[in-house]
């Protein structure tokens, strides 16, 4: 059966979060992305979804709606979703960078092919997961206020915490371990820098802590992205795992990353990699060294992290998940897709992603 792709529509979603997100590179009340629609000939109609996240992919709004609309839209029109490798090799070459807009049309396109063969997107990549579950992130804030947050965070089930660090080295260390004296030694914790450390500051930060803390379970992204040789001495000087976040985009990224040594695992994310084909390379290229890999996403709604979700249960080397942006927004626009229960993500049994309608969208 033919699938053949009619007309292509952007939308904006705006979603207000339950409290500010707080990084060491940026402050988010609220998720404002870019909606994709691919209709079809046969009705079908497959999403997606592009936050702008200047800071770290480079894509802007107007960049992201650029790209869409302007040189990736006409090379998809009149397209048969059958030919899904060809389409998303030509939308890979067709545009250097761009990460976001990518992602959002290949996670579309995905979502049709499920669909036309009937299936969920990560049955047809060959898993069986169902079930995941995610950490919860801690925004960077005074002690107090992250002790707070931790707690009801551990109140409600979750049993893995990313603590976000990186704006002061001292402080850093005092809000951590005033975390683990609240919530106790059974809860682990993943710690955050977003390269907001030095390697030096890095070293003895994790230093100290590996003294006290038995359940300090990785340390992200601590040193500047492009700071590789920084990245691989804070490794070889400690013993907390390191995972590499902003400095893996690609697979070459991963493989230079882990040939040298710079980092124990790699963070994938379809905005930064360009979507499900090129993070499922990234996937084979951790496999390839034999090492554990996360899954993690932006400021996005349940739309792009329930493909995250699929990519993660067809991976056995994605290990860690940390899909909890679902859970930081106030309100859920997206019906179908993954079921969020607290640290609990339920795949659906919808063909491929799931979805039956996103509410609040403007359409242009």
């Amino acid at each position: 059966m033919e699938v053949r792709i009619t007309d292509m529509r952007l939308g904006t979603l705006s979603v207000p979060l339950k409290k500010p997100f707080r990084t060491a590179l940026r402050e988010v009340r609220s998720v404002e992305d870019i909606v994709v629609r691919l209709e079809t000939d046969t009705g079908h109609v497959g999403y997606g979804e592009a936050p702008p996240t200047a800071v770290i992919t480079g894509d802007i709004r107007g960049s992201i709606v650029a790209a869409l609309e302007d040189h990736l839209k006409p090379l998809l029109l009149g397209r048969d979703v059958e030919d899904l490798d060809d389409l998303l090799r030509l939308l890979d070459k067709s545009l250097v960078h761009n990460s976001s807009p990518k992602a959002a049309l290949d996670m579309a396109l995905h979502d049709l092919w499920g669909q036309r063969y009937g299936a969920p997107l990560a049955r047809l990549l060959g898993s069986g997961r169902r079930e995941l579950e995610t950490d919860l992130t801690i925004s960077v804030d005074t002690p107090e206020v992250m002790v707070e947050d931790s707690l009801e965070a551990v109140r409600r089930g979750f049993r893995i915490l990313k603590l976000k660090v990186g704006k002061n080295p001292a402080l850093d260390l005092v809000r951590i371990t005033a975390i683990r004296d609240a919530v106790g030694p059974g809860v682990a914790f993943r710690l955050d820098a977003n390269q907001g450390w030095s390697p030096k500051e890095a070293v003895r930060i994790l230093r100290k802590l590996e003294e006290t803390d038995p359940n300090l379970e990785l340390v992200e992204q601590p040193v500047p992205a492009e700071d590789i040789e920084g990245m691989k001495l804070v490794r070889n000087a400690v013993s907390v795992p390191v995972l590499a976040d902003e400095s893996v985009y690609s697979p070459r990224d991963a493989a230079r990353i882990l040939a040298e040594g710079a980092a124990d695992l790699v963070n994938i994310k379809l905005m930064k990699s360009g979507g499900i084909r090129r993070a499922l390379q990234i996937a084979a290229v951790a496999e390839s060294f034999g090492v554990e890999a996360m899954i993690g996403s932006m400021m996005e709604t349940k739309l792009s992290v329930t493909a995250a979700a699929h990519v993660a249960a067809a991976c056995p080397c994605i290990t860690r998940i940390d899909l909890d942006t679902p859970d930081l927004c106030a309100e859920d626009p997206v019906e179908g897709g993954i079921t969020c229960d607290g640290p609990r993500i339920v795949l659906g049994e919808g063909p491929g992603l799931g979805f039956r309608e996103i509410r609040n969208v403007v359409w242009h």
